[in-house]
């Protein structure tokens, strides 16, 4: 069960700084240090991280709240990246988190980071805000490691969000921190963490999105009426908040799941059903909005963009391919089972 005073607080401080205009000049600066510094003034990035380690306790299912909170606000900063990821790789593996913020490699198949010794080379891409972090982990040759972004050079890369998402050159860069990756600490288990903080973000931004369209098509009039009161429109509401509700619900049963041991089927599903809603809401929403929605003064693209960005990371079209894969592999015999338990029926994802 969620704190409900957690979710308040974080839902107080970043309606109060992650406003339209500082998320604005996040993208110019590509970096929002005053909507950072608010949320890890109260330890929000820590959350679900041992406090042995630099957390602040507490479990997935509370950051991943969180996480829903600041999609909901469009918050710019890594989050995700420096608790449920880079803390969690760090923490895995006997490191102590620190007191910065992280990225994360996500480990895409066109890196090439080798590690000699306690020295990494190579390449990583799309690594976000790599450049004003303190430390960038990942998991390189079997080995968690956390490097110092003064160590590597930048080719700079924004997501379609405006948020960084650099390529990363580390020329014989050498580690702040090494230790070997304990069972159950690999590059799949990275990416289905990163699918579940992908998918809590994407709701957040799915409902803020609802609200918004709720809320615009209430106040515009045409033919002296409120837009809302249409048959046509009020589908396209409807379609949003239908989108908004079922991935909230399949986040918070992959976040369930993953506490138990073994969410993957359920992470899977939650990241195929937040990829086909940033799709579906989004083209709904700005329908629904009209030439308002597209204008940059109006703040629905810091949503839209967003949920689009986030749905090409940490898996896109690949989870329903996966998904069909286990259960095909699952047998015929035990489709029933597979489809009612998930991962509890034993499906391999």
């Amino acid at each position: 069960m969620t704190d409900a005073l957690v979710l308040e607080t974080a839902e107080r401080v970043f309606a109060a700084v992650s406003t339209f205009d500082a998320i604005q000049e996040a993208e110019a600066q590509r970096w929002a240090p005053a909507i950072w510094d608010a949320a890890a003034e109260i330890g929000l990035p820590w959350i679900s991280l041992p406090e042995d380690k630099g957390g602040v306790g507490g479990t997935l299912s509370e950051a991943l709240a969180v996480l829903t909170v600041a999609g909901r606000h469009a918050a710019p900063i890594p989050l995700a990246e420096t608790g449920i990821l880079g803390g969690w790789l760090l923490s895995s593996a006997g490191l102590a988190v620190g007191e910065g913020p992280l990225s994360v490699v996500p480990g895409l198949a066109e890196d090439s980071l080798t590690l000699e010794g306690s020295l990494v080379s190579g390449t990583a891409h799309r690594v976000p805000w790599a450049q004003h972090v303190d430390r960038i982990v990942a998991l390189v040759d079997g080995h968690v490691v956390a490097i110092s972004p003064r160590s590597a050079r930048f080719d700079v890369v924004n997501n379609l969000a405006g948020e960084p998402r650099d390529t990363v050159h580390f020329d014989h860069a050498e580690v702040d921190v090494i230790a070997p990756a304990p069972d159950g600490v690999t590059p799949n288990a990275l990416r289905l963490r990163g699918a579940l903080s992908r998918a809590a973000l994407m709701a957040g931004a799915l409902r803020a999105m609802t609200d918004m369209t709720v809320a615009y098509t209430g106040e515009r009039k045409q033919f002296g009426k409120a837009i809302g009161s249409f048959q046509a429109v009020q589908a396209l509401v409807v379609r949003c908040a239908e989108e908004s509700f079922l991935v909230d619900l399949a986040v918070q049963a992959a976040a369930r799941e993953a506490e138990r041991g073994n969410g993957n089927f359920e992470i899977a599903a939650a990241k195929t059903l937040a990829d086909d809603a940033a799709r579906i809401a989004a083209a709904a929403a700005h329908q629904a909005h009209g030439a308002m929605g597209m204008t940059q003064e109006y703040p629905l693209h810091q949503l839209s963009r967003r949920l689009w960005s986030w749905r090409a990371e940490y898996g896109d079209a690949t989870w329903p391919a996966r998904i069909g894969q286990g259960v095909v592999e699952n047998g015929a015999d035990h489709f029933f089972r597979t489809i009612s338990e998930g991962s509890a029926s034993g499906i391999s994802i």
